[in-house]
């Protein structure tokens, strides 16, 4: 059975917000956030890169980063004083992030806020990736704010508000609360699927069992002050993940 590259290219990152210091855009999944070395032979297209050569500003940087495979809301900076006023409401915690999720299982409550320190789990005891976070008691400080927004045939669509910026924070507290994201190849059931991708690209076969190409994590909304007023984004939930959701609907059926 053949390898189901994941590329990137299906859709571009598209604008949704031009402000005199920023640009908020939608980040497609598998589109890295700024570029990266890579010792592969392709080189996978990032967001800073491809939005600087259709702007032409070569000063645009990203004040915080999206996971390869999720999908949402990223901002860019235009210049130097801009990036130092993000770096400054980051570090304060005055950003407002809210996540939508697609998780494997149906958990008992509505709302849910999980306090539980993040670290590397080291290799070894059952661990064989290296960036795997998990929950650990000399971890750094992990808060996710979740809710429940609907339950659909052994599936939940949650929304994730992250009052921390760990690592993996939300995937890794999902997997603790036994909630794994569809698609997801670290945090999922399967402890070996990202090793497997390594090895044989992203097959048909690791789809099929994973749920999705790539995990169901999507930034769907950024909140935050600038010159005295409030900023507000949206960006809907993309189509290969409302495409899973309505056909659990036709599944349950």
């Amino acid at each position: 059975m053949g390898a189901e590259p994941l590329q990137a290219g299906r859709g571009r990152p598209r604008l949704l917000l031009e402000h005199p210091d920023f640009y908020a855009l939608h980040k497609p999944a598998l589109w890295l956030t700024h570029p990266v070395r890579s010792h592969g032979s392709s080189r996978v297209p990032d967001v800073v890169s491809f939005w600087q050569s259709e702007t032409g500003e070569s000063s645009l940087g990203p004040p915080h980063r999206l996971d390869r495979e999720t999908s949402g809301l990223l901002l860019l900076s235009r210049d130097s004083e801009s990036a130092r006023r993000f770096f400054v409401l980051f570090g304060q915690r005055l950003v407002a992030k809210t996540y939508r999720a697609i998780v494997r299982g149906v958990p008992a409550w509505t709302d849910y806020e999980l306090d539980a320190p993040l670290g590397e789990l080291g290799l070894g005891g059952g661990n064989r990736v290296i960036m795997r976070q998990g929950v650990v008691p000399d971890g750094r400080p992990a808060v996710t704010a979740f809710r429940v927004l609907e339950r659909r045939a052994g599936h939940t669509l949650i929304e994730a508000r992250p009052r921390t910026g760990r690592l993996h924070q939300i995937r890794a507290h999902l997997y603790h609360l036994g909630l794994p994201l569809v698609g997801d190849k670290i945090y999922g059931p399967e402890r070996d699927a990202f090793l497997e991708f390594r090895e044989t690209g992203q097959t048909p076969e690791l789809t099929r069992r994973l749920g999705m190409a790539r995990q169901a994590l999507h930034a769907a909304s950024l909140h935050f002050p600038w010159d005295g007023a409030q900023v507000r984004l949206h960006d809907p939930l993309p189509a290969d993940m409302q495409a899973f959701w309505d056909g659990l609907e036709q599944a349950g059926r």
